[in-house]
């Protein structure tokens, strides 16, 4: 045989090999996808960092027994797989950032109704779907971070004061384009009305100082740097940053509190409609609601529990206390489409 003769069959059976393989994954994936309710695995599409939740996932498993598969990917996405998997996809849970998020795959029918005595209990009814098909998990709230050097924080007050001409020029905010500003401002035409929430989000874009940043964490850096005097972020990512920098001239200003208090959202979860193991993904949950898994939840990402008979951890309580929004978190999905176009309507990127 020569060696061009060779080469041809070495290639069509490489080819071959490349074909078998890809039917028996195939066959493989279906069979996993389809087979009957197995209690001892439980497979999740997590929006949560790896780090942030392979910890608990790892807990759960030491203490019950039961294993869990996890793939891990942004909330949208993830959303995307699970419509398009249908009955056939193999997630029993559906975990994510945002209250927003969630109101999402409840409206896209992707969840299925819970009923759990100990998730009514442990969790508020302000963190938890009016259709009963997802819970908050931890929670975090989006506020006021200003600089130390420049600002007297006997000068802040709400929300609504940083659209006041004294702010002209001296404002940061995150994009537009990302959910948790999405959030808030749903949350606030939920509460002041689509009017006076339109007019407050003018007035911020017109004190901008520059345009907006591409996440929470530049937004603090431009403060920091001087480019600007105040910002709104979530309160983890102003955890992260003093905690690798005390020293950071940044504080925390806990706005609105003579009236609705602050903007408060939540990561949460909600049992997949076909999944395949129902009763361990709420068993799950429930564990998930408890008080030690409540702690290592919120300490894990510097937020605040759920469940309100657990403590946040000492850094976040150092934070001090404050008053939270009583609005359900739930409006952030339902207004989030008129939140969208409030802002591009006044030039908020």
């Amino acid at each position: 045989m020569n060696y061009p003769t060779r080469i041809m069959l070495h290639l069509r059976l490489k080819k071959s090999l490349k074909v078998t393989a890809a039917v028996l994954l195939s066959a493989l994936l279906g069979a996993c996808a389809n087979e009957p309710e197995d209690e001892s695995v439980i497979t999740v599409y997590t929006a949560r960092n790896e780090h942030l939740i392979k910890p608990l996932f790892d807990r759960y498993t030491e203490e019950t027994g039961v294993k869990i598969r996890y793939i891990t990917d942004s909330a949208g996405p993830l959303l995307a797989r699970l419509k398009a998997e249908g009955e056939g996809t193999p997630a029993d849970l559906f975990v994510t950032v945002d209250a927003g998020y969630l109101w999402q795959a409840s409206n896209e029918g992707v969840l299925q109704p819970i009923e759990s005595q100990t998730l009514t209990t442990n969790i508020p009814e302000s963190y938890r779907s009016s259709e009963n098909d997802w819970v908050g998990l931890s929670l975090r709230a989006r506020t006021i971070i200003y600089s130390t050097d420049r600002v007297d924080p006997a000068s802040l007050s709400t929300y609504e004061a940083l659209a006041d001409e004294d702010w002209n020029g001296r404002l940061c905010l995150r994009t537009s384009k990302k959910v948790y500003n999405q959030s808030l401002v749903a949350t606030m035409i939920k509460t002041l009305g689509e009017e006076e929430t339109e007019s407050l989000v003018a007035g911020w874009v017109n004190n901008l100082a520059t345009s907006p940043f591409s996440n929470d964490n530049k937004a603090m850096e431009a403060v920091v740097a001087g480019l600007c005097d105040a910002t709104v972020v979530n309160t983890y990512y102003f955890g992260r940053m003093k905690k690798e920098n005390p020293d950071l001239p940044l504080a925390i200003f806990w706005p609105n509190q003579q009236d609705r208090g602050v903007h408060v959202n939540v990561s949460g979860a909600g049992v997949t409609k076909h999944a395949k193991n129902p009763e361990g993904a709420k068993a799950f949950l429930e564990w998930l609601s408890e008080p030690e898994a409540q702690y290592l939840f919120a300490e894990s990402n510097q937020e605040y529990p759920v469940n309100p008979s657990v403590e946040a951890s000492e850094e976040v309580k150092s934070w001090g206390d404050f008053k939270a929004d009583s609005v359900n978190v739930e409006a952030a999905g339902r207004l989030q489409a008129d939140a969208i176009r409030l802002m591009d309507r006044v030039g908020y990127q």
